[in-house]
């Protein structure tokens, strides 16, 4: 059930000035993403905007999606969510939506047990066929999957095939890989540490980076898998600064101001998300001309 090796893009979702999905726009956005060589769209995930998308609204950015996308790489919708029976909901009706597989973020505020975190994902992966990846960023959920308890997963369900890591932890994340087969799926949910979870049986990211130098962010895994390990390392170093200035306020503010920079007008952010600082949108501005991506 592998899904993806490479750059896929954690997309933004676009919005109109009324704050309604700008689909006109999802569709050129997508087309550049396929065309920059992205090999994987993960939708309405964090950066998306899932969290104040409608489940409707959710679910029709996934469609539209899948049918512009049609096949020509993979299509990955994030249906998670703290209530399992949500989770479930929206993981089956992006299935039938046509997704090719699903983000599953760990529970949120109400922080389940390792027992619990088990037996949610083990319920949404059951109640679906496409495969499952499953999103650990105690950064925004407040707690993590212990790799014992991720390992167990994988083996015992058939359609967990892996992990997008966000912890910060490559200790952790290199249990993990000790724990599992060569079959799992790692990807960086963190743009800064590309490399460091290639060189320990990483499959590739899934990147906020990509929205704005999808073929700059593709380069780096390309490089990776054709041998060039110095190459890939390389490309990671120069996307540094830029990577920490797209993280000066919490994602997607700083990568939807990147993309207005680029003049690719993707609107505004739905509240209680509001528009970068001024200063900040600088020092952005500034990295993006020194990477190249902005005259």
């Amino acid at each position: 059930m592998a899904l993806f090796k490479g750059a896929g893009v954690a997309l933004i979702t676009p919005f109109h000035e009324d704050g309604s999905v700008n689909y006109e726009k999802l569709t050129e956005i997508l087309e550049e993403q396929i065309a920059e060589g992205t090999d994987a769209i993960v939708a309405v995930g964090t950066t998306g905007e899932a969290a104040t998308l409608t489940e409707d609204e959710h679910i029709e950015v996934v469609a539209h999606t899948v049918k512009v996308v049609n096949h020509r790489i993979p299509v990955i919708a994030g249906t998670g969510s703290n209530c399992t029976a949500t989770a479930i909901d929206l993981s089956q009706r992006a299935e039938k939506a046509g997704a090719d597989g699903l983000l599953l973020v760990t529970p949120y505020y109400n922080k389940a047990t390792q027992k619990g975190l088990y037996a949610h994902y083990k319920a949404i992966a059951d109640a679906v066929s496409i495969p499952c990846i499953l999103y650990n960023v105690p950064g925004r959920t407040g707690m993590k999957i212990e790799p014992k308890t991720m390992a167990d997963l994988y083996y015992n369900v058939k359609n967990i095939v892996g992990v997008k890591e966000a912890t910060g932890d490559v200790g952790a994340t290199s249990e993990l890989m000790r724990l599992v087969d060569e079959d799992f799926l790692l990807y960086s949910g963190e743009d800064g540490i590309i490399v460091p979870l290639l060189s320990i049986g990483g499959s590739g990211v899934i990147s906020v980076l990509s929205n704005v130098a999808p073929k700059e962010t593709a380069e780096i895994c390309k490089k990776w898998f054709a041998g060039d390990v110095k190459g890939a390392w390389e490309e990671q170093k120069r996307a540094l600064p830029l990577i920490h200035s797209l993280f000066m306020e919490v994602n997607p503010i700083p990568v939807k101001a990147g993309m207005n920079l680029q003049g690719k007008a993707v609107g505004g952010l739905r509240l209680p998300l509001t528009e970068m600082e001024e200063a900040h949108q600088e020092v952005l501005k500034e990295e993006m001309r020194r990477y190249g991506i902005l005259s």
